[in-house]
This record gives structure tokens, sequence and C-alpha cells, in this order.
């Protein structure tokens, strides 16, 4: 007994179970969604820009050479399922080869890789509802035969829809890049692809200032999009800012013949920025 006749127990105990509603036990039990790594790689970079037009597949298929060039065993995933770039960009006409469970990835420029674009006509619309999309996805992340890849780089689509939940909330993602020009418009976009990222926990790795600037035959810094917006907005969301690709039109012309500038011109300006990028990122990870 204790005091006013009442044992220890009853003080600290209720008499009664409390009362929980059928909402209350479903967010009690609700288990965290498991996210599984691509089988066959170590780390998943995405690199997404939330915007259209501003060279994201362009820097994501360097980026991606660049790393190999640093010694990393490196895939290209082209996640864009309405407009895939990369077929075009490495001059990739084939199919890949399936035992019909699993789909083999291309290797060009000794980069695995894969893209809907593989699958059909370049000229195909993929008129497709989002659930085809995510199926799609799956597809490219549970069903190909990537093969001791040090990093998968992630073409990511324009906007902040199904293809990035679908990454975010089921695939271990191990950072993202974003990718914009200085323009305000762009910019804009960039600051809802920062907060969905924040939002879905994925690692933001910083932004890169892309087609920041053109030199031009007077040896003139032209600011045509305009100047520093990508940093501000890095240091207003305390990202890294991860530095400036310049305009060069022999990066257009190397993505149009199929063979991207660090794999054509390995000494070109334009490719040593994106192998310093790509030092730097290997040896955060690696």
């Amino acid at each position: 007994m204790s005091l006013y006749g009442k044992t220890s127990y009853d003080l600290v105990m209720p008499k009664e179970k409390p009362e929980f509603s059928d909402a209350m036990r479903a967010k009690m039990t609700r288990k965290v969604p498991v996210k599984n790594p691509i089988k066959g790689t170590k780390f998943t970079i995405a690199v997404s820009s939330a915007k259209g037009g501003v060279g994201k597949s362009t820097f994501a298929t360097n980026l991606a050479l660049a790393l190999k060039k640093v010694g990393c065993k490196v895939g290209l995933l082209d996640a864009d399922i309405y407009g895939p770039s990369i077929p075009k960009m490495l001059g990739i006409s084939e199919k890949p080869k399936s035992d019909g469970q699993k789909l083999e990835p291309i290797i060009k420029y000794d980069l695995q890789c894969i893209s809907i674009g593989f699958l059909t006509d370049q000229q195909t619309p993929m008129i497709w509802r989002g659930p085809m999309v995510t199926s799609a996805i799956k597809t490219f992340t549970q069903k190909v035969n990537w093969q001791d890849l040090d990093f998968i780089i992630v073409d990511m689509p324009p906007g902040t829809g199904d293809t990035q939940l679908t990454f975010s909330q089921e695939i271990q993602m191990d950072g993202a890049i974003i990718v914009s020009t200085p323009q305000e418009v762009a910019l804009l976009d960039v600051i809802r692809g920062i907060k969905m990222f924040d939002k879905l926990g994925v690692k933001i790795l910083g932004l890169i200032d892309n087609m920041s600037y053109f030199i031009g035959n007077d040896g003139k810094k032209y600011n045509i999009f305009g100047d520093g917006g990508v940093k501000r907005t890095s240091e207003e969301f305390n990202k890294e800012f991860l530095g400036e690709i310049p305009i060069n039109s022999d990066v257009g012309k190397c993505g149009d013949e199929g063979m991207p500038i660090v794999e054509k011109f390995p000494d070109h300006k334009i490719s040593i920025k994106y192998v310093e990028l790509a030092e730097k990122i290997k040896k955060k990870y690696l």
C-alpha cells in the first residue's frame, strides 16, 4: 500500500485502455515504405531540372561520360518517357536484348544505357497515362540487367510528377543534381524542384548553372539569360553551387552527331569542367 490507500500500480496505470479511432490505428501501424537500391548499382544520382529546355539531358549524358573518364563504371537511365533524348545524343538505334525476364542495357562509349527510345520508333509519341509511365520506370529500375555499376545517372523528365515520385518514394536515391539556366522563369521551377526533393527526403548534391554565359569571338563574356540567378538560389536554399557551364556551339553539334563533347573532345574546356565535377562526385561517394 502507498499513500491514500492506493498502490503505486494504481497511481501510474490507467483504469481503462485509451480509445483510438480507426484512422489513429492506421497511422500507428503504417509502415515506412522500403526504398530499394537499383540492383547492380552502388549509387543512384538523379539529374533534374523541373523545367524543360535547360540542357538537362546534355548535362546528364556528359556527366556520365565524365564519371567514366575518372575511372567509374557508369550507367545512364533515361527516365524521360515522353521525350527521350539519350538515343539521339549517344547515336543508339538498336533495341536492347531480352531473355523474357530482363532487358540487357545497351553499351555505348562504355556506358550501360536504357531508354524508352530504344524500344519505340523515335517519332512515335508516348501517349500514356501516369500508371503506364510508372510501370515503365519500374521496368527500367527492376528488370534491367545492370552490371556492377559505381553510379547510375538518371535523366529525369521536367516537372515534379509521377516519375519523380516513383524514384523518390520507392528507389534508394543517393543524391540529386538540379540543372538550370540563370533566367527567372527557369528558377521558379527550380525552386519547386528543390522543395520537392527536400519534402521527399532526397539529398540535393547541388545546383548547376547551365548555358550560363557565352564567350563571343571578341573574347567578351555575354550573360544571355541573366547573371548569377542559380548561385543566388542555391545560397537562398542552403544548397551547394556546383558551378557554371557556358554556352558553346560544340556541345550541341556533338550531341546531334551522337558523340557528346566529353567523349569527342576530352580536352575541350567544357569537357574539363565536366571532369572536374565528376572528380568531386567520385570523391564524395567512393
